[in-house]
């Protein structure tokens, strides 16, 4: 079996993301029902934080520990990276002692050096640019309530940020269109975007850009590293909250999603998020059984 990575959305095609889906809707269904389903064990996970998370740390190294193998948490304040060795040194050596290595960093090319040089799969937990193991656990929450994402519209609402990027990725390859909006200021980085722009929109007004759409979906104003443009974000963000009037005009029966941590009252409502539409806890739930099929999948290849 060659070696994968997952350091991108786009890592992966869509009999792939198919294949992926349907094993966290089995792994789910046994965890649910207090099934013992251990194929890792004596399998070493590695987590490296530069960014610190609940819901990355959390999932990971619970869901390895559920298919019966290990976690083992480092942060850059406690291991050599954080005093200056270099990625490719560190890469060599880590893989050296584990199976899998999953990597919470700023800079995309700091996974991508380090993929480079390891001996192991390796697992974007999140960077600057992407995040794709969140948007495999909202397709896959939108699967569980609503089925296939092909031919349907997610409206973006927010800033453009590492969490857009991915769904723009993602679109290109499960064919379904993004309607983005966000402030002037505030654009998509088309380098990032890639050649997919025949599945996402922009539309200056973020009513138009919900209008009909089958998901709205939004995160933090100010994602973690814009802590001092925090003030200045809170103004320009202002029109792009999402609330009822926002949902309403959305397709019936849309749901709506968060990454999370969110912030009622600034880029959502009280009442969006703690509603009926929202599956903001099932979301943020399924970043455990997506992540493990995405282990499972790396180390074992597809499983019958």
């Amino acid at each position: 079996m060659s070696l994968r990575h997952y350091l991108q959305f786009s890592d992966l095609n869509r009999e792939e993301y198919e294949y992926l889906f349907a094993r966290s809707r089995w792994i789910k269904e046994r965890f649910k029902s207090y099934q013992q389903y251990w194929p890792l064990v004596d399998r070493t996970l590695v987590m490296i934080f530069e960014k610190a998370s609940t819901r990355t740390r959390l999932s990971f190294e619970a869901g390895m520990q559920q298919l019966g193998g290990a976690a083992i948490y480092l942060n850059t304040r406690d291991s050599q990276l954080g005093r200056g060795e270099p990625v490719e040194d560190a890469a060599q050596v880590i893989s050296r002692m584990s199976d899998i290595v999953m990597i919470r960093t700023f800079e995309q090319s700091i996974v991508e050096r380090f993929s480079t040089y390891s001996r192991v799969p390796v697992i974007n937990g999140l960077t600057n640019e992407y995040h794709p193991c969140q948007i495999l656990a909202d397709i896959f929450t939108y699967h569980e309530h609503r089925g296939d994402l092909r031919g349907k519209t997610v409206a973006w609402i927010g800033d453009a940020n590492n969490v857009c990027n991915t769904w723009l990725q993602a679109a290109r390859i499960l064919d379904f269109k993004v309607n983005v909006s966000t402030p002037p200021g505030y654009e998509l980085d088309t380098a990032l975007v890639g050649g997919n722009g025949n599945h996402f929109e922009v539309f200056a007004d973020p009513m138009d850009a919900a209008r009909g759409a089958d998901l709205v979906t939004t995160d933090v104003w100010t994602s973690m590293g814009f802590e001092a443009e925090n003030d200045e974000r809170l103004k320009d963000f202002a029109d792009w909250q999402v609330d009822d009037d926002m949902m309403a005009v959305a397709n019936t029966g849309a749901l709506f999603m968060h990454c999370l941590p969110a912030h009622r009252g600034e880029e959502v409502t009280a009442t969006v998020i703690d509603g009926p539409q929202s599956v903001v806890w099932e979301e943020a739930e399924n970043r455990l059984h997506v992540q493990k099929a995405l282990m499972e999948f790396l180390l074992l290849g597809q499983v019958d």
